[in-house]
């Protein structure tokens, strides 16, 4: 169990195939979750007079009112609909390139936060705002025909629709975040490693694909992630050693040797 735990250094033809494979499991799992719609509708109610009773239920106002300016609207579909894999893929490859040693703890995060979350979506299927029923939410995606959105065209046929809750934008967005914060040097940088969730979580509302809540669940999601990597490796992923030192010479080695010196001596 100790090797088992131990930090390698990983692979990049591992790494590359694990994480298509995953990802592609993942998607198929998501994408395969029985699209129950009434029960979703009923979840977004729920959630909303949930939201009312709690006084953060803003996201219509919100809504309505970013989607008034459109340069901003449309930045944010776009945002929505690229980011979220682009920068999370960015931050594996430079944790594997930079931080070798804390790579696999870190990974491990991610994955397990990807795994929990699809109980999510069998356990709970929630419609987006923009899907509820008698609401006054602007589906900003239709509106303003964002390409290549898995919201819109013939991409909303092949991705499950009430999948929202937990909101892996924010799990993901905000493992970016903590990772870039806890690991950069620049300050600039981590600047930008804090600021990378807040974007999302406002990204995410302005355009009416979440709820304040289900932000929620992607944050508890993560912390499962944490929770689970730090039981395995005994230490928080950055408190591992950044780089993995090579293994020392064998027990015995010297002593071989010096046995070896010794019959070849005249």
């Amino acid at each position: 169990m100790t090797r088992l735990r131990a930090a390698r250094r990983p692979s990049i033809w591992f790494e590359i195939v694990l994480i298509a494979v995953s990802y592609a499991v993942y998607s198929l799992i998501r994408n395969a979750v029985p699209e129950q719609r009434a029960q979703a509708l009923d979840n977004a109610d729920w959630i909303w007079r949930a939201e009312q009773f709690l006084g953060i239920a803003v996201e219509d106002s919100v809504n309505r009112a970013v989607n008034s300016v459109t340069w901003l609207i449309l930045t944010m579909n776009y945002y929505y609909a690229t980011l979220h894999f682009v920068v999370t893929i960015a931050v594996l490859v430079w944790l594997y390139r930079r931080h070798p040693g804390r790579y696999a703890a870190t990974r491990l995060v991610i994955f397990a936060t990807t795994g929990i979350a699809l109980l999510g979506y069998y356990l709970f299927p929630l419609a987006p705002p923009r899907l509820m029923r008698g609401e006054s939410f602007i589906d900003t995606v239709q509106v303003h025909q964002t390409v290549g959105s898995m919201a819109s065209g013939n991409l909303a046929d092949m991705s499950n629709q009430y999948a929202a809750m937990p909101s892996m934008h924010i799990g993901w967005s905000v493992w970016c975040g903590i990772t870039i914060a806890a690991l950069a040097t620049p300050l600039w940088v981590r600047l930008l490693g804090v600021l990378y969730p807040v974007g999302t979580l406002i990204v995410i509302v302005c355009t009416a694909n979440h709820f304040w809540l289900d932000a929620v669940g992607g944050v508890i999601c993560l912390g499962f992630g944490f929770a689970l990597s730090y039981g395995w490796y005994g230490k928080l992923s950055y408190r591992l050693p950044r780089h993995i030192k090579a293994p020392g010479p064998a027990a015995g080695t010297h002593r071989t040797d010096a046995v070896a010196g010794q019959s070849a001596a005249p």
